[in-house]
């Protein structure tokens, strides 16, 4: 009795053969042939005359469908033959052979002694005469041959690019790897390996050829599988060719009636998108994400695991502070706090890549002239944790006025896209558009692409050398308001700045101020404020486009000139906010000195920055100075002198002979209360704490007086570090030593700061004379001068002020003494004892008429000591020769 089962027809392999599968169990199959008959079959080599057309419409009519089928007979190899029904009555192979898609065998029936099976052979045979005679399907006898080619590179891609071409899949390898036969004309097929394009499934189980060890499925791999063979295997389709992968498989988009396969994969969550395909896909990318979106909310099957980010992410307002490279910045947010971010989804061109390395300057100046100084808004879209190589860091999309600057970058061929990992989130939301634009900027040949790198920028430091500083300098004062970059922020008041046009490098200084020093070295400390005008300074300026105008250069090479950002002095901003003072003679030489003033006076009556304590009573001193007539202009000599009469003490006489001098007055008054406070802080065992780290010169100290163990404000003058031992200048006194460091403590008390209150010994020297050379008359010319002013109340005409040198050129004269007329004077005693002579080269200032009757009386006093044999006129007169 012939035996009947039930199955569903998985697919066609020809138009008499059968793949089933068990209702109850898919994965269950069986082959099944039509008894009776034969038809022309598929081969690789080659199909045979009209087997496609008899497979396709087999195909047509059962595949996907239920069906009940009856064995007939097998084969020693176990092959099963028999009858088939169809739901709808359609009987097999009956309607083949009435349609002239298969022949009955002529071999059929010749042992058979079933009635019923006699009966049938007479039906087909009856059939397939009646297609005969009408030549249907195979009895037409021409035109059945198809040209089948399995080589994808037999396909002109471009030809095909964009167009949707009919096609039925014939196997399924995995959710994203389909063999398609595509129906490229009537006469011609192309059967090809197809990538699904957009997704990536995961892998099924597989043997490696090379080994021959099966290699295991991936999680929902075999399942991905059988989700594409139920839904799309040897069902026609539409088949949208947009590429071949680099392994020269095509890439398409798989559609059938219902949708595209990697939609439906997608929002399953059996796939998950390529990035690779994006830019072959273009818009339509988008709608594979939304639907991988949708299966990651859902945490379906690939995304059971996955963390949803926040939605749209923190979003802020920022202001750019620094370029740190083409894909890294710093900003600043409201609170003042500065952070770095990198830019998602993007790289700059990388160092060690050969290709990429030589636009790496060109790139970061690119982002620097777009962002730095501007309004930003920052939309976080992941963070990266610290790693060996990395500090943790935010990735963002940063724009400006609403222009993505991720995308500029990557449009005009400044950065590349990277290739996040599948389970990388934390990308750009417009990542797909990024890809896209990589891809134009590559084909129009852009930025990094073109090749060809525009030849490296080099800047010449011409701080280098006071020598190199001088040839530059005469080209810049020449010029105004010079455009440049300001490259690097040294100190508040202190730049290296880059000038593009003439191909420099300098460090400058800004002429009329004084910042005070800032810590070079974390651990290290500053003069106060010092870290405050800093940060200013990189708020501001730090790779600013700028102008600059450069007056002069100072001794070791530093050109000191006006800094304008946005065409504001920079300068009067330091000053204005309390973190820089006025250099009166600097500001009058560069011309700035009444802004500066003006800003200076602002900040003291705001009590910003450095004059958070200051007491109006601190400037009268400086007042009395200013009405003396002080001249930077030493071109021509003055005809007219005003008295300027000054109380002072000589507290010291240097080896140089240049005398140190205390104003009498509140700024004396004012160190002595300050005096009596510092002994007590300092006899304080809880303020004995050594200083931090090795001085350095031009440090401001306390030191321990050798003489009488008593501790006093210094500045260090140079250094032994072999032997520990520092030479300070004690700034209220003017003498110096060497102490070792132990002798050394911080001065960082504000209330002892020269902010508080100015060093009160300043330079001075003998108007109008000049003392020897030979060095017997000059100690003699000192021991004169030191008994002259030793412990006495001297009364200074202050005839010339050099604030340039800090100098002052004056005529003591003795207080118990009346008079003040140059005949009293002690310069004229040291000349009438024949310890200095009348210069023979006269200063600009002291060839004015005012000076004329002083140098006369002067000549008179030197003629009556040569005369006598005084002091150095002892052997006769010296200058003779």
């Amino acid at each position: 009795m012939a035996k009947q089962f039930f199955a569903n027809v998985k697919s066609v392999m020809s138009g008499d053969t059968l793949v089933l599968t068990s209702q109850n169990n898919p994965s269950a199959e069986r082959q099944f042939s039509l008894a009776f008959v034969t038809g022309p079959h598929l081969k690789r080599d080659g199909d045979e005359p009209f087997a496609f057309q008899s497979r396709e419409y087999l195909r047509k009519l059962v595949v996907g469908k239920a069906i009940q089928c009856t064995i007939l007979y097998a084969v020693p190899s176990g092959r099963e033959y028999g009858i088939a029904r169809l739901q709808d009555g359609t009987q097999l192979p009956d309607e083949l052979v009435k349609a002239g898609w298969l022949k009955v065998r002529e071999d059929a029936g010749r042992k058979e002694e079933s009635e019923d099976v006699l009966q049938q052979l007479e039906t087909l045979r009856t059939l397939e005469a009646s297609a005969k005679s009408e030549g249907k399907g195979l009895w037409e006898g021409v035109g059945g041959i198809i040209e089948v080619q399995n080589d994808a590179s037999s396909l002109d891609i471009n030809e095909w690019k964009g167009k949707a071409v009919d096609g039925v899949v014939e196997r399924v390898l995995s959710g994203d790897r389909l063999l398609i036969r595509l129906k490229l004309s009537d006469k011609k097929h192309s059967q090809l390996m197809t990538l699904v394009a957009g997704i990536r499934a995961p892998s099924t189980e597989r043997v490696n050829q090379s080994t021959g060890q099966t290699q295991p499925a991936e999680e929902f791999g075999n399942e991905a599988r059988q989700y594409v063979e139920q839904r799309l295997l040897q069902r026609d389709v539409k088949v949208e060719i947009v590429g071949t992968s680099p392994q020269g498989q095509l890439i398409a988009s798989v559609l059938h009636p219902r949708g595209s396969i990697a939609e439906f994969l997608l929002a399953d969550g059996l796939a998950r998108c390529n990035d690779f395909h994006s830019t072959m896909l273009g818009q339509k990318m988008a709608t594979l994400r939304a639907a991988e979106k949708k299966a990651q909310a859902g945490k379906i099957r690939l995304h059971k695991d996955h963390v949803a980010k926040a939605e749209g992410g923190s979003s802020s307002d920022m202001i750019v502070s620094k370029i740190q490279g083409a894909d890294a910045i710093f900003v600043r947010t409201k609170t003042g706090a500065e952070k770095r971010i990198n830019l998602s989804s993007v790289r700059g061109p990388r160092t060690n890549d050969p290709a990429e390395a030589p636009f790496r300057d060109e790139a970061k100046e690119y982002l620097r002239k777009k962002l730095i100084g501007k309004h930003v808004k920052v939309s976080i879209d992941g963070h990266r944790p610290a790693s060996d190589d990395f500090e943790a860091r935010d990735v963002a999309t940063v724009t400006e006025k609403g222009k993505n600057i991720n995308l500029m970058l990557v449009q005009d061929g400044w950065c590349s896209v990277i290739r996040h990992r599948k389970d990388d989130t934390d990308r750009a939301p417009n990542y797909d558009e990024l890809l896209a634009a990589q891809e134009k900027a590559k084909e129009e040949g852009k930025g990094m692409w073109s090749g060809k790198p525009s030849k490296a920028k080099t800047y010449v430091d011409v701080s280098e050398s006071v020598q190199k500083a001088k040839i530059q300098l005469s080209t810049l004062q020449r010029q105004k308001k010079v455009p440049s970059i300001v490259d690097f922020c040294k100190a508040g008041s202190r730049f290296t700045i880059l000038i593009p046009r003439e191909g420099v490098k300098l460090t400058m200084v800004l002429a009329g101020v004084r910042a005070p020093r800032a810590p070079r070295l974390p651990q290290e400390k500053g003069e106060p404020f010092g870290q405050e005008a800093l940060d200013l300074a990189n708020r501001r300026c730090n790779q600013r486009d700028c102008e600059i105008d450069i007056h002069d250069i100072d001794k070791v090479g530093g050109f000191i000139g006006d800094l304008y950002i946005n065409r504001e002095s920079f300068a009067k901003l330091l000053v204005e906010e309390g973190f820089a003072s006025v250099h009166q003679y600097s500001a009058e030489k560069a011309g700035n000195a009444n802004e500066l003033l003006a800003a200076e006076k602002r900040a003291k009556e705001g009590r910003k920055g450095m004059w958070h304590d200051w007491d109006p009573s601190q400037d009268e001193d400086a007042e009395e100075e200013a009405a003396a007539p002080e001249t930077s202009n030493e071109t021509a000599p003055s005809d007219k002198r005003a008295a300027d009469y000054r109380e002072v003490v000589v507290t010291n006489i240097d080896s140089n002979g240049k005398l140190k001098i205390q104003e009498i007055g509140k700024g004396t008054s004012a160190l002595e209360v300050m005096m009596n406070e510092f002994k007590k802080f300092h006899l304080d065992s809880k303020n004995s704490k050594p200083l931090a780290n090795p001085p350095k010169a031009g440090e401001f100290v306390a030191a321990k007086f050798s003489a009488d163990g008593q501790w006093y404000r210094a500045r260090v003058r140079s250094n032994d570090r072999a032997a520990k031992v520092a030479e300070v200048v004690y700034i209220d006194y003017g003498n110096s030593e060497k102490i070792p460091w132990s002798n050394l403590r911080a001065l960082d008390q504000p209330q002892f700061t020269t902010q508080k209150l100015k060093a009160q010994a300043t330079d001075a020297v003998l108007s109008f004379i000049q003392l020897p050379t030979a060095p017997d008359y000059f100690n003699d010319a000192l021991t004169f001068i030191a008994e002259a002013t030793d412990g006495r109340s001297l009364v200074a005409s202050f005839d010339f002020v050099d604030n340039k040198e800090g100098l002052s050129y004056i005529t003591l004269f003795d207080e118990k003494k009346a008079g003040t007329t140059f005949a009293d004077s002690i310069n004229k005693d040291v000349v009438a004892n024949g310890h200095a002579m009348v210069p023979k080269k006269l200063k600009a200032w002291e060839r004015g008429r005012a000076s004329e009757e002083v140098l006369r009386k002067l000549r008179e006093v030197e003629t009556q000591a040569k005369a006598d044999r005084m002091g150095m006129w002892e052997y006769g007169d010296i200058t003779e020769d």
